[in-house]
């Protein structure tokens, strides 16, 4: 007990000298969930005395500012409006992509790469084309930014103003993190993204695996070709945005091997799952009377994420028929077409407290999309988990928990009320799914410092020490035949094949003589 008490008194003056000394620092963040799970660390950073200043465009979604920070905005090309309608359309197309078969996922993982092509470089012509803006920024003289790299305007900000770069990563599509890091990654057992593999896996899934590991440096080329083009530009010499990547100071890894697969990282790669988790409020009155309501039997929460809160009639019909069926009462954001004889045990809202209602200790059952957000709240809170994912990441999130026993999936094309009572019921009931939730909850807790603290001292480190160069592997220094040591194969061959040239000759000239001497012998 003392040393623990020690140890967090330590922590606590060592955080206390880093933030003594406020570091400038430039934020870029990525619109949605990428920036509800920065927000956290830049509020954090703001609050210790830092001077941030977040740049975000005009129009978007979910980007509001944050406290204890100064706020920039800049010019774009479209209204939030037409923002929402090119979102609705590109997760309409996701949502109805066949995915049950492994070529149905490739044909997938290549739209997603095409769709994405122009959602990750929408804002880079906005802010690096305003001259005022970017003079601005220079001026500041920050000691460092940090951005998400799923938007590449703030990576490419980060060349043009040379500045120490901090990525937060959660789930890149292509996987660019491990191409520009220069991270192993055994294609045996680290699956490629939008695989739904496993680090188990059989023979034919390892062998689409590895044909996805090789393609994966020409998908990412075809997913940044247009920030290619425009870092080119901008920077006036040719350039990548892997190239540019590889120059990171730290990537912040925004997962927890509670959750995530085991894998190798590099040493400038700092996890922090569960940066933005936090302790569960009390409800309202209006809340906490609807969940004492069901007694002995519990609640469910239920949420598609903060960008689907609507389905199809038909399909919301079966929802509210599963739930007409069980004792549980059920909190469901929705916000799409109610039925007449929609079930008096389903409260609707358009918003609900997430992770205060998983923390409340009536909660049974946590029925997502397989969002990194909510999965780590239902984790932290130890609640078993219902999936049905419905684009992007989600489905390798669902794949990783169910494989712990601690979850069931649903295909959201095909759900039924029947189905989705089957596997309520199986979460609810057998006890295997609440002791194992309990066990990853109670290691994922377990750790010697918080991940929001962890991540303010790296970033402060960076700003203090305009960088963190010892920790950047020579791997960046070396080409891709040397990487492999192909170049030593070759070389060490070319010795055998020397070698055994020689010998063979040699045994053949020695042959020959000892031949001869034979033949004179018996002729004479």
């Amino acid at each position: 007990m003392f040393v623990k008490m020690a140890a967090s008194v330590l922590l606590f003056f060592l955080f206390c000298l880093g933030s003594a000394e406020a570091g400038k620092l430039l934020v870029i963040p990525a619109f949605g969930s990428h920036w509800t799970g920065m927000k956290p660390l830049v509020e954090e950073l703001g609050r210790r005395g830092n001077q941030v200043v977040v740049v975000i465009p005009e129009e978007s979604l979910n980007m509001a500012p944050a406290q204890h920070t100064t706020t920039l905005m800049y010019p774009v090309p479209y209204t939030k409006t037409q923002l929402q309608e090119k979102m609705k359309v590109g997760i309409g197309k996701l949502l109805s992509a066949d995915v049950s078969t492994d070529l149905a996922r490739f044909q997938n993982f290549i739209l997603t790469m095409d769709m994405l092509k122009v959602t990750v470089s929408q804002n880079a012509e906005g802010l690096l084309s305003n001259k005022d803006l970017m003079k601005k920024l220079q001026e500041y003289n920050f000691d460092a930014i940090l951005t998400d790299p799923f938007e590449t305007v703030g990576v490419i900000a980060a060349e043009y103003l040379s500045i120490p770069a901090i990525y937060m990563q959660t789930s890149h599509p292509c996987g660019v993190d491990a191409l520009a890091s220069q991270c192993p990654a055994p294609s045996s057992y680290v699956p490629q993204p939008l695989t739904h593999f496993t680090d188990r896996m059989n023979l034919w899934q390892r062998s689409v695996n590895l044909v996805r590991t090789l393609i994966q440096p020409m998908t990412c080329d075809r997913m940044l070709a247009r920030a290619d083009e425009i870092a080119s530009q901008v920077l006036q010499r040719k350039t990548s945005m892997v190239e540019i990547m590889s120059r990171a100071a730290l990537w912040f890894m925004h997962f927890d091997f509670v959750f995530e697969l085991p894998r190798p990282l590099m040493p400038n790669m700092v996890i922090i799952g569960g940066l933005d988790s936090k302790k569960a409020q009390p409800l309202t009155q209006e809340l906490e009377e609807f969940v004492n309501g069901s007694g002995e039997h519990g609640f469910v929460v239920f949420t598609l994420g903060s960008m689907v809160s609507q389905l199809p009639e038909a399909k919301a019909r079966e929802f509210f028929e599963a739930f007409r069926q069980i004792p549980q009462r059920v909190l469901w954001r929705y916000t799409g077409p109610v039925p007449e004889n929609a079930p008096k045990n389903v409260k609707l809202m358009k918003w609900l407290p997430q992770n205060d209602l998983l923390g409340h200790p009536k909660v049974k059952a946590f029925i997502t999309h397989g969002g990194s957000h909510g999965i780590y709240e239902g984790i932290c809170n130890g609640v078993p988990m219902v999936m049905l994912p419905l684009f992007g990441d989600q489905g390798d999130n669902v794949q990783r928990l169910v494989s712990r026993g601690v979850a069931e999936t649903l295909s959201i094309f095909d759900v039924t009320s029947e189905k989705l009572l089957v596997a309520l019921r199986k979460v609810i009931n057998e006890k295997s799914y609440k002791e194992k939730m309990t066990e990853l909850s109670a290691i994922h807790r377990d750790r010697p410092i918080e991940p929001l603290d962890l991540a303010v001292f790296w970033t402060e480190f960076v700003m203090r020490h305009k960088g963190a160069a010892h920790l950047r592997p020579a791997a960046h220094e070396l080409n891709w035949i040397q990487y492999h040591s192909l170049d030593v194969i070759g070389f060490l061959l070319l010795i055998l094949v020397t070698v055994i040239f020689i010998t063979v000759k040699s045994c053949t000239f020695c042959f020959r003589k000892c031949f001869r001497k034979t033949q004179k012998k018996k002729k004479e």
